[in-house]
């Protein structure tokens, strides 16, 4: 489907279009070593706020639909909705209960009805328009039901060392939100933007995986700055020669670095008649 110009970025670029293309080759395995990494937690999570049979859910920019399927399968959910504005990754794999829609989320006319559990996991912080976003989807709660949002949280600053790993990150941050207008900087006030959405027994977490040799997490950064090389070299703060000096930094025994974490927040929808 077509895309929305995308206010303020370069080019109105969006991701899947500049960078993280879906028709690249090896992208739907770049995303799955990002679920390798995440979805034990977030499935932890899920199961922990009572996700489980009888529920419907909306998996929101599913990707690869790894999380829809163990919805499926692990918590016995009666069905998930899995959204995203390319299904190649989620119809190559369908099965019993998943139900996959082509959409762009951001579009005003974006309304596939109601879900006791409504989750987007790495979707919100490419996008613009926070507040409007995390309004029209707490529209698609249900009354009693709950809305999980996780995103990128960067754990470099200006004391942390300066390795191979921290200057090609600061780049790769720059570099796509020069490109895709990815911005992580407005994450940590999901909770605060979840309670003036309505939401009650508000709460967040972070998840940092620990960077492993031939780990899912390093394995994931690495095809990732190789996929954004374009865009971090555009930014003027890196060159061919430090990006390649980053991937062999991350895949050796030298490497002692913290992850860009996974927060994730989460709030209740009041149900109806509720003060």
């Amino acid at each position: 489907m077509s895309a929305t110009p995308r206010e303020g970025v370069p080019g109105g670029s969006r991701y899947g279009e500049a960078v993280f293309r879906p028709e690249q080759a090896g992208e739907g395995e770049r995303i799955d070593f990002g679920a390798l990494a995440y979805d034990d937690i977030t499935m932890a999570r899920l199961r922990a706020l009572g996700v489980g049979p009888g529920w419907r859910c909306l998996d929101v920019g599913a990707g690869t639909g790894t999380v829809s399927r163990r919805l499926l399968d692990e918590a016995g959910v009666a069905s998930v909705l899995a959204v995203d504005r390319d299904v190649r990754f989620l119809s190559a794999r369908p099965v019993p209960g998943l139900d996959m829609l082509e959409a762009d989320i951001t579009a005003p006319d974006f309304a596939p009805g109601r879900f006791r559990l409504v989750h987007a996991r790495f979707v919100l912080m490419h996008l613009p328009e926070h507040d409007r976003l995390i309004t029209a989807l707490a529209e698609l709660v249900a009354p009693g039901g709950v809305l999980v949002l996780s995103d990128a949280v960067d754990l470099t600053s200006d004391r942390t060392p300066d390795t191979p790993y921290t200057t090609l990150m600061r780049a790769m941050w720059q570099g796509l939100r020069a490109t895709i207008g990815t911005d992580i900087s407005w994450v940590p006030s999901y909770p605060q933007l979840l309670r003036g959405a309505g939401f009650g027994s508000v709460a967040a977490e972070i998840h940092v995986p620990p960077l492993l040799p031939g780990s899912p997490i390093s394995r994931f950064w690495a095809d990732t700055w190789e996929r954004s090389r374009a865009a971090m070299l555009g930014t003027g703060l890196v060159d061919d020669a430090a990006v390649d000096a980053a991937v062999r930094y991350l895949d050796s025994d030298q490497c002692a670095a913290l992850s860009a974490g996974m927060l994730t927040a989460w709030g209740w929808k009041p149900e109806e008649g509720a003060r």
